[in-house]
């Protein structure tokens, strides 16, 4: 069968929630994944021990040089022995930068995508980040505001499974929540005496998508709550938390109506210039190099922002010569990431005698306050803080051997709390990919050229974080607080982050922007785009969630306009 209702291009964290909804209220759906199929009792590694792999599952150096550079230098702690099948070979997949602005395109090709290597912080955004670009004038208004998406975050929530807390935070909506995680004893303190300090910040228990009291849905299909052990990047075999592979492609695929090609790299979307619409998908077989088109009344397109731009700026015909819903000519540009680099950790006295249970897959969050709860600052927009309190000196995770080192892993040392900054990026139309115009990969498609850096208000906005950084910890009694305020930071490069967004931006005119408010193309009403290329600006919260409601939402009014004929 070539003929389908729709087509949605990748299986990870929106394709997965657009298959689920469109075959559950019955269209014929076919995934088109580029990279190989993911079967968990095969290819998930968390049952395996260190030492069970060889160099206690590191990669050589040679290997990380030859083949992981960018991947290893941006996600290093998850690519091991273990773990690399679930990371492309840099060598094998490379793209182009100009020399002086090097990007970190971390990936993974296989069911499920970066679903499987998330670092699973799920928040909202919060009314303030749909009206940001509207007023402050950086980005294009959003068509939607927070109203419009907070009943598919409900819906998204629910099934995903997000332990979380009631927290009452008009930055920070709550959502449906299991259980949070509970703070440790250092977590706690840090808490009561950085609140008693700073009147508009909060810490709270980390919103992560893992289940604490799995509901019947999610238990129907095979998943069961958080262990706790922290094997998270080597894949779950309880299902605890939420992937494509364990959650969205299992119920789509138990309607009967929903289809999976793997090794299906896309070529291009074929358009008709007399309806107005996409009739196909053009795809390789990674293997063969056999190019085989699908035909479908409507197509998802969730192959990342960076691909997602690629695939449409490959599509050129006599309507489109710059590529397809591309007479904007906003298709690649604004391209966005989070930037960190303000941080710090420091000393909580006491507690000698405590320790905690489990390795939890979230500790604290400290949600955004700039420019919400603290105004005056020299800088638009604002970040968040992600950290975890822990003592220092103490795993079973590493090399030796002896009586000394039996020893060591027997004395934990002092409780530290450490923080690390996530900020907001503001869209800027020149960060963008491009197609190389002289080379191209062992499939015959051009290379991503992908010219972006960090702007001014990201380094003011850092240097400021690090001093805020060193004075919470400061005020909440810590010592022995490192880096300082006035320290050199090192920004993140764009893409370190792995939340690139940006590049088919959703937005009211269609002389400015890609995608309506419905994620849908405003030249080609039958192509929809929910993955991070639609977001008009990224907020400082984790996206996934976001992208989870959007296309959820999409997909709904697709199906509604599909039984009204409209597509």
């Amino acid at each position: 069968m070539t003929h389908y209702d729709a087509i949605v291009i990748g299986s990870g964290m929106s394709g997965g929630w657009n298959a689920k909804e469109l075959a559950e209220q019955g269209l014929k759906v076919l995934v088109l994944e580029r990279g190989k199929e993911i079967e968990p009792a095969k290819d998930y590694t968390d049952f395996l021990n260190p030492w069970d792999k060889p160099n206690f599952d590191k990669i050589s150096e040679d290997e990380i040089k030859q083949h992981y550079p960018i991947q290893h230098r941006g996600v290093g702690y998850a690519v091991k022995e273990s773990t690399k099948h679930f990371w492309v070979k840099d060598s094998e997949h490379p793209f182009e930068t100009p020399n002086d602005k090097p990007y970190d395109w971390l990936r993974g090709h296989h069911t499920g995508g970066r679903s499987l290597t998330w670092g699973r912080q799920s928040y909202r955004l919060g009314p303030q980040d749909f009206e940001a670009n509207k007023e402050d004038g950086h980005g294009t208004d959003w068509p939607i505001r927070y109203d419009d998406l907070a009943p598919w975050y409900d819906y998204v929530e629910k099934f995903a499974g997000i332990s979380g807390s009631q927290e009452g935070l008009p930055q920070l909506p709550d959502g449906v929540f299991q259980p949070a995680f509970e703070l440790n004893c250092a977590e706690k303190v840090f808490k009561k005496n950085l609140e008693n300090a700073f009147s508009g910040r909060k810490v709270i228990p980390a919103r992560v998508a893992h289940l604490t009291k799995p509901t019947e849905e999610q238990m129907a299909l095979g998943r069961g709550p958080c262990q706790a052990r922290n094997h998270c990047n080597r894949g779950c075999s309880f299902g605890a938390y939420f992937s494509a592979n364990t959650a969205t492609l299992p119920a789509a695929m138990r309607t009967g109506n929903c289809t999976i090609v793997h090794h299906a790299i896309v070529h291009s979307l074929d358009y008709d210039a007399k309806t107005k619409r996409v009739t196909g998908v053009k795809v390789i077989d990674a293997n063969s190099r056999k190019l085989t088109t699908y035909t479908s009344r409507m197509v998802f397109l969730n192959a990342s922002a960076i691909a997602s731009a690629m695939i449409l700026l490959q599509s050129k015909s006599a309507t489109f010569p710059n590529g397809l819903a591309n007479h904007s000519d906003q298709v690649g540009r604004n391209l966005m990431d989070h930037v960190s680099a303000a941080r710090a950790s420091g000393v909580i006295s006491g507690f000698a005698d405590k320790y905690y249970y489990g390795r939890r897959p979230g500790g604290i969050y400290i949600p955004r306050y700039a420019n919400i709860t603290e105004g005056d600052k020299p800088y638009l927009r604002g970040f968040g803080f992600q950290g975890r309190g822990s003592r220092d000196g103490w795993t079973g995770n590493r090399a030796g051997i002896g009586a000394d080192f039996k020893e060591a892993n027997r004395k934990p040392g002092n409780w530290r709390v450490s923080i690390y900054s996530f900020g907001e990026i503001l869209p800027n139309p020149d960060n963008r990919v491009t197609l190389s115009q002289d080379k191209t990969d062992k499939w015959g498609l051009p290379l991503a050229y992908i010219d972006c850096e960090m702007g001014e208000n990201e380094k003011i906005m850092m240097r400021e974080a690090q001093k805020d950084a060193y004075a919470m910890l400061e005020k909440a009694g810590a010592v022995d607080i490192s880096p300082g305020p006035d320290a050199e930071l090192d920004l993140s490069l764009p893409g370190n982050r792995i939340h690139e967004m940006g590049t088919a931006r959703m937005g009211r005119d269609p002389k400015t922007s890609v995608l309506n408010k419905w994620c849908q193309a405003h030249d080609v009403p039958n192509l929809f785009i929910t993955d991070g290329a639609c977001m008009p600006s990224g907020g400082c919260q984790n996206p996934s969630l976001t992208y989870m409601a959007l296309s959820a939402r999409a997909a709904n009014h697709a199906v509604k306009l599909f039984k009204e004929g409209i597509i």
